[in-house]
């Protein structure tokens, strides 16, 4: 093995061996800082993947539509002619590094706060286990593989949601199981159908189609969107998402915002897309109109919000419509402001409910009505909410910008008065997301202090600095330099339009 295929397992086997290890560790604190030590280690093999995979961007007629930079292949069930296949290109690397960081920022976070309900030492090991689901679904090359791995991270979150939640969790965590079984069993069904007529599950060669019928694709097609929609959540199968986002501790919150919700998106672009592009190209208008629909119910629900993680959750429901609708247009361009979206998604919203989960454990309430003036009292953590905020809400110079222009561009590149509409309507959403954030910051940071703001004093722990200091710079990092994420998947995603494309 070289040393690609060396990182490219150890980011499995060290947060899987780190969530053991933990397991074993009597001591709760110790624990915790074995796993933040495993998650570091696996955000450091996960870099490095970009090197030495440059040579693979070039794209020719002729050549497989998926080149990892780096894999490994091996016989996995012969007599299925099931592989595992593990890979990494310019497509998944963005999202795996993001995943990564994110884990280690909160396991790093549980060693200065745990959540009531339960030690740190369980909900650590929970941490990576979770992380191991989504980077194996990132990293999968084989369907039946990409589907174990998505089914990973059910268990062990709803363990996190009902385990250190809050009040009303256990039914957050039920509602959330319950959506991600009937999106896992539409997964299954359509894994299966495509799985069948190929003969294959290799997603190198089922990429452009892999000889499916246009029938097969259209069925297939149907059924996966469907069970990424659930997972992503894209309206009108989103109503898990508040109740989930609202209940679950903070960590929690930041790795369901951050990272599992593109496990649905990247499946919709990888497999839905890549597998059955007759499908997609069938579909495209409906989930150009269903993503519009997504922008504008989302941003509308937000404007009525009073809660604060419940309105950064609804949030989400109107950044993933831009993803759909980027991923809808079926361009290069359209494709690429899907990328950027998800990363950036993951990178503002991750900061935001931890600013959110902030707010609230030194207030005691999360309800707006409560906060007010934090500026006043904390003027460092009101500065940091404004900027995430801003963030979130498209600044040009900021991460959220690029993925929402670029899905509005894409829309009208595409013509015709339904694309054209839909382009339009999604630049509205944007004002109206604008809206909403620069309500809750009138609320929030604004005016006197609120009692409950009152009691908050201006300082801020080493450990939040910490854990929000790498989210802070990747949104202007981000936001300055998108070639920091577009720059890998430009080859790859040219690549899939060529072979999706009519």
């Amino acid at each position: 093995m070289n040393v690609g295929q060396v990182l490219l397992v150890a980011v499995l086997v060290v947060p899987a061996v780190g969530a053991v290890a933990v397991a074993a560790t009597p001591r709760d604190r110790a624990a915790r800082l074995v796993g933040t030590v495993a998650a570091a280690v696996t955000l450091l093999a996960a870099v490095p993947l970009v090197f030495g995979g440059r040579g693979w961007f070039a794209w020719s007629a002729g050549t497989p539509a998926v080149r990892p930079w780096h894999q490994v292949d091996l016989p996995w069930v012969p007599g299925l002619d099931l592989r595992f296949h593990l890979g990494v290109d310019g497509i998944s690397w963005p999202l795996v590094v993001l995943t990564a960081l994110l884990t280690v920022l909160c396991c790093a976070y549980t060693m200065w706060r745990v959540p009531d309900g339960g030690s740190g030492r369980a909900l650590v090991a929970l941490l990576l286990v979770v992380e191991v689901g989504i980077l194996g679904t990132f990293l999968a090359l084989d369907l039946v593989l990409f589907f174990l791995f998505f089914e990973v991270v059910l268990l062990p979150m709803y363990a996190i949601i009902a385990g250190w939640g809050g009040a009303d969790r256990r039914r957050a965590a039920r509602k959330f199981a319950l959506y991600t079984l009937f999106g896992s069993v539409l997964l299954l069904v359509g894994v299966y159908v495509v799985v069948a007529a190929a003969g294959t599950a290799d997603v190198v060669a089922l990429t452009g189609g892999g000889g499916l019928s246009r029938g097969t694709q259209l069925a297939a097609f149907t059924l996966l969107a469907l069970a990424f929609a659930v997972k992503s959540p894209l309206w009108p199968l989103h109503s898990w998402l508040p109740d989930a986002h609202t209940q679950a501790p903070t960590v929690g919150s930041v790795v369901l915002a951050g990272v599992l919700l593109k496990m649905g998106t990247y499946g919709l672009i990888r497999v839905a897309v890549g597998v059955a592009p007759e499908g997609a190209r069938w579909a495209a208008p409906v989930l150009g109109v269903l993503a519009v629909a997504a922008i504008l119910v989302g941003s509308l629900v937000c404007l009525a919000q009073t809660e604060v993680k419940r309105l950064i959750a609804y949030s989400s429901v109107g950044h993933m419509g831009f993803v759909l609708l980027g991923v809808a247009t079926l361009t290069a361009t359209g494709i690429q402001a899907a990328l950027i979206g998800n990363v950036a998604h993951g990178v503002i919203t991750g900061l935001l409910f931890f600013l959110a989960g902030a707010v609230k454990d030194r207030t005691g309430t999360g309800t707006l009505a409560e906060l007010s003036g934090l500026r006043e009292t904390a003027p460092r953590l009101a500065g940091l909410l404004a900027f995430a905020a801003v963030a979130s809400l498209g600044l040009p110079g900021l991460a959220g910008f690029w993925g929402e222009a670029f899905a509005v561009v894409a829309a009208v590149q595409v013509g015709g008065p339904l694309w054209t509409t839909l382009g339009v309507s999604a630049a509205v959403g944007g004002a109206l997301t604008a809206a909403y954030f620069l309500r809750l910051l009138r609320q929030v940071t604004h005016g006197r202090p609120s009692p409950a703001v009152g009691r908050v004093g201006p300082g801020l722990a080493g450990a939040e600095v910490t854990a929000w200091a790498p989210l802070v710079l990747l949104a202007l990092a981000i936001g300055l330099v998108p070639a920091l994420v577009l720059g890998v998947a430009e080859a790859p995603v040219d690549a899939l339009i060529a072979v999706v494309s009519p």
